[in-house]
């Protein structure tokens, strides 16, 4: 928040040549390519509903609440003071305004709400918008959106949970859920010895003859541990099983489900992760036994797609932060703006965000027409993987060159790039790491070939408009007739390859044409570079950087 009538007549200097601070804005209004991708890719309602977050969310004051809820992080309180257990986490009051300002607008639910007919396009830009506020908070509202589906495998459980899941509220309190309206929800699979190969997870489930479970064994990663419950992976006599598992038993008592420690995380300060063991927790079994893992997974595809979203989020932010400032900063005789190396770095940034924007929604147009289309849903199993794996690998770079246009003020917590330059790497550990991404690429090729199929469909549409892309996509084409293991082998590359010429494709498509061509120039061109701010001497860094913000 800006400071009001803060000195510059100091004892010994005056302080000048410093950009403004803060402001109100408005995170619809002054996003140029949000509005543009929404207006192709959405119904009118979506861009309608998502105008009063926008504004909102663009308030100079969240990003007071936003530093105060990463300066201090969830404290974990594991007893009473008379020694009776809790395993409870206690956030600052920012953290729950901050739950309240996602979860008061439905953003959690509008998906479901709204299902095929925008409500995904609408969950993704409001999650774009509500990373810029801050990041980690996102996480539960992700968790307690992606868990909807999995719900259905249930009837009976979908109607106790479910309206708690859609509610327009948000409710912290410690309290079964039968005595709340709102309830969140979180997710546990992890283990120590097996990561994110799950399949080796050892704690048990017992069944009970009233048909519920009881669950014994640890989770090394437990997100979100004060939400009102936790879908989990355990191995039954069937094989590896699905159960929901709530804070509360349905007798009312805390369920055995108890907090080991909190982990002290390089980022993600805002949300809680913790280790957990289960010691004879009560769970509702879902879906069909020995089917845990493709049951989860229908949950899992949801984060994803919502792990790939938050880093364009992020990027969207760190180009602002770093355009304004050097609008108000000179340096060598003239305003940093102004000076040519500088335009070409903001401008190789705002190009990635326009990019990373594009396929987010595009990806979230394919989540809303897979029931009735098979185009869709073919685009839709392939991806969320695609954009989370090349879009969390832009990150950290992004990050850290978006804090050396501030220079040594960006290195500093005052300012929020040092808390997105922490939070980079989460979203590409989350839900699966790098290779993991690449190799369910590899499983989707060759499960579901018309994935690969419609894929080819839509970047067979933007050739002929740049001989770049034209290129790429011939030595694309050559590389998928490989065989099996040398796909496999060189997985991250065809997976960085997909995203970005999909990314071109609807660039070439649909932004103007100094954005479509001059991203296919840096990014598939016979001179594309690694690092940010190469760009051709004629690129039209005017026309980008207007882009930017009015």
């Amino acid at each position: 928040m800006s400071d009001h009538a803060a000195r510059t007549h100091l004892a010994t200097h005056d302080v000048t040549n410093q950009p403004p601070l803060g402001g109100d804005h408005d995170l619809l209004e002054e996003d140029t390519a949000l509005r543009e991708a929404l207006a192709r890719e959405a119904p009118e309602w979506v861009a309608t509903r998502l105008a009063p977050l926008a504004r909102e969310a663009g308030r100079d004051t969240w990003q007071t609440i936003a530093d105060e809820a990463n300066r201090y992080p969830p404290e974990l309180h594991l007893f009473d003071r008379h020694g009776r257990r809790l395993d409870e986490v206690r956030y600052t009051e920012a953290y729950h305004r901050l739950m309240h300002l996602a979860c008061d607008g439905g953003w959690q639910a509008v998906a479901w709400e709204q299902e095929g007919e925008g409500g995904h396009q609408a969950h993704v830009a409001a999650l774009y918008l509500l990373t810029q506020v801050e990041p980690g908070f996102c996480c539960p509202i992700t968790m307690t959106h992606a868990a909807y589906p999995v719900l259905r495998h249930d009837s009976a459980v979908l109607e106790t949970w479910g309206p708690r899941l859609l509610a327009h509220d948000y409710d912290p309190r410690a309290l079964p859920a039968s005595d709340k309206r709102a309830a969140t929800f979180g997710m546990a699979m992890t283990e120590k010895q097996g990561g994110s190969d799950v399949r080796r997870n050892t704690t048990q489930a017992t069944r009970q003859p009233d048909g519920s479970a009881r669950l014994t064994g640890h989770k090394w990663f437990c997100s979100a541990p004060m939400s009102d419950a936790f879908l989990t992976l355990a191995q039954d006599d069937a094989g590896i099983g699905c159960f929901l598992v709530p804070r509360f038993r349905p007798d009312g008592e805390r369920n055995g489900m108890q907090l080991q420690r909190l982990k002290d995380k390089c980022g993600n300060r805002a949300n809680a992760s913790a280790e957990i063991e289960y010691v004879d927790a009560w769970a509702h079994p879902i879906g069909e036994p020995g089917r845990g893992v493709a049951t989860i997974l229908e949950m899992v595809q949801q984060t994803r797609l919502d792990a790939a979203t938050a880093p364009a989020g992020m990027m969207r932010q760190a180009t602002l932060e770093a355009w304004r400032h050097v609008q108000g900063r000179e340096a060598f005789g003239k305003r940093l703006a102004e000076q040519p190396l500088m335009r070409r770095v903001i401008a190789d940034l705002a190009l990635e965000t326009e990019a990373s924007l594009a396929l987010c929604l595009r990806t979230a147009r394919a989540f809303d027409g897979a029931a009735r289309d098979p185009h869709e849903r073919a685009l839709a199993r392939l991806l969320p993987a695609l954009a989370k794996f090349w879009h969390n690998k832009r990150g950290p770079a992004f990050m850290a060159e978006a804090m050396e246009c501030l220079g040594g003020i960006g290195y500093v917590e005052e300012a929020p790039l040092a808390r997105l330059y922490r939070e980079a790497p989460v979203n590409s550990i989350w839900e699966g790491s790098g290779n993991v991404m690449c190799l369910d690429v590899m499983r989707v090729m060759a499960r579901h070939p018309e994935s690969i199929a419609a894929l080819r469909q839509e970047l067979a549409l933007a050739r002929g408009a740049h001989p770049d892309f034209d290129r790429a996509f011939e030595a694309l084409e050559r590389r998928l007739k490989a065989t099996p293991d040398v796909l496999e082998a060189q997985a991250r590359w065809l997976t960085q390859r997909l995203a970005q010429c999909l990314q071109a494709a609807l660039l070439l498509r649909y932004a103007p044409n100094a954005i479509g061509e001059t991203f296919c120039a840096v990014r598939l061109g016979e001179e594309a570079s690694p690092l940010f701010g190469v760009l051709p001497s004629h690129a039209p860094l005017d026309t980008i950087l207007e882009r930017i913000a009015p």
